[in-house]
């Protein structure tokens, strides 16, 4: 895992990658992408040799950091027994990454919809929810974010959705649950839960029960913020949905496969949606693989009625070979109960401990391994570090805090005022602690930008 510098190989890497690589999220112009050169378990390094403690596990997916020999080995295996089959034939890989994803769901969610990745698994799920109810709307939460393609884009809440949001696609959407932020003036977590239920089930009777499909939420919002819903509020929405005959939908791409400490992040609340989407943890982004796991009701919709969506790469073999083996390992090497025990023990405690300290931390939020850190100007007024999707000079502060973050060897996870701390789930006791160790350097530099 010792890098080996090759600036002559890197700037060749960069070159071509400026000349025809065409970034997502980006003007072309104005971006620098590192050019890397490998990365193993928890770590990447450049051709330089520079290496980094990856606090982003990619983009919240490698679960079981990077070149896990088990997967590694899983894919060279199905490579040359079949590297690929058409997505209508029962083929062992597919058929063993199902059952295996369908064992640790909760509840009836047993059918298994392979897609290629998160944004095409909340596609198909709008999909079945408005033809399994036969209406039009869904509901989704300001503070979400639910993939690039054209429906999930439009049931995003953030500002990515602004430039792709054709007005026109059948979203209604809800403000969410989160007591730093409130929009309903609570002051306690019994207070937002029962406020934004109000909320939401005003926004339900205005809109029109028998107009709504589904209402589609993040178990744990990831991108927007990570923000746990308080006690009873998803109880709370899958009352509502069974009240008023909506397709409760929950997107777990992020939360999913033991990020919070569980497999599933519904587990910690207790509550089975109707249909649950996942991506990225389910096979740690090795190859590209998502997908919806069905209810037996939704299920029964189709028994008889073809389901009218499909994928050519629907199930891809390699993928599900990768699926299978992460599956395994994380079973058998105790990575989800790691990842709870790790979180209680090392990452709660020193981030609770650094916003003791710096003044720029206003509050800390998260489980498993899944948190962030919720940067202001003012712990008082809770003003923002910076502004609500600050570009340019305006984002001089978060951007002083990633060049601290990546000068102490820590590559961080950055969005808006927020620095998510989403290592690889089996991140060992000494790489965290290096990790919080180049974090709280780097919050002394946001600490300067403090009113």
């Amino acid at each position: 895992m010792t890098p080996q510098p090759n600036p002559q190989v890197g700037a060749a890497v960069k070159a071509a990658d400026r000349a025809h690589v065409f970034h997502s999220w980006s003007a072309q112009e104005l971006i620098d992408p590192l050019a890397v050169a490998g990365a193993e378990g928890s770590y990447f390094w450049d051709y330089d040799g520079n290496r980094y403690l990856d606090f982003t596990s990619g983009l919240v997916y490698t679960n079981i950091g990077y070149q896990h020999p088990k997967v590694v080995a899983a894919i060279q295996e199905q490579a040359a027994k079949m590297t690929t089959f058409a997505p209508a034939f029962a083929i062992e890989s597919r058929s063993e990454a199902a059952r295996l994803i369908a064992e640790r769901t909760p509840g009836d969610l047993d059918k298994i919809f392979f897609t290629n990745g998160g944004a095409d698994a909340v596609e198909h799920a709008l999909r079945m929810a408005r033809l399994h109810t036969g209406r039009p709307k869904v509901l989704s939460a300001y503070r979400s974010y639910h993939g690039g393609t054209q429906q999930a884009i439009n049931v995003t809440g953030d500002p990515r959705r602004w430039a792709n949001d054709s007005g026109s696609a059948g979203v209604v959407r809800f403000w969410a649950p989160f007591l730093y932020r409130s929009r309903f003036y609570a002051e306690t977590e019994e207070q937002e839960c029962a406020r934004a239920l109000e909320h939401l089930e005003s926004t339900i009777r205005f809109e029109g029960p028998a107009t709504i499909a589904a209402i589609i939420l993040e178990t744990v919002p990831g991108t927007a913020g990570i923000m746990l819903p308080p006690a009873g509020y998803l109880a709370g929405v899958r009352e509502l949905c069974d009240r008023y005959g909506i397709v409760f939908v929950l997107d777990e791409v992020m939360a999913g496969f033991g990020r919070t400490g569980k497999w599933f992040a519904a587990d910690l609340y207790d509550v089975t949606p109707d249909l649950m989407t996942f991506a990225k943890g389910v096979n740690s982004g090795y190859v590209p693989l998502g997908g919806v796991a069905i209810s037996g009701a939704i299920a029964e919709t189709f028994a008889k009625r073809p389901y009218p969506g499909g994928l050519t790469y629907s199930g891809h073999p390699l993928a599900c070979a990768a699926a299978v083996a992460t599956i395994t390992a994380m079973e058998e090497e105790g990575i989800v109960e790691q990842a709870a025990k790790t979180g209680a023990e090392i990452i709660e405690p020193a981030l609770r401990e650094l916003a003791g300290r710096h003044p720029s931390v206003g509050e800390v939020r998260g489980v498993g391994m899944f948190w962030a850190l919720e940067l202001v100007r003012d712990q008082e007024t809770r003003e923002p570090l910076v502004p609500y999707n600050a570009a340019g000079a305006d984002n001089a502060p978060m951007a002083a805090f990633g060049a601290a973050a990546k000068k102490n060897g820590l590559w961080p996870f950055i969005n808006m005022n927020r620095t998510h701390v989403v290592p690889p789930l089996n991140i060992t006791e000494a790489e965290a602690k290096e990790g919080l160790a180049a974090l709280d350097a780097a919050l002394s530099v946001a600490d300067e930008h403090v009113a």
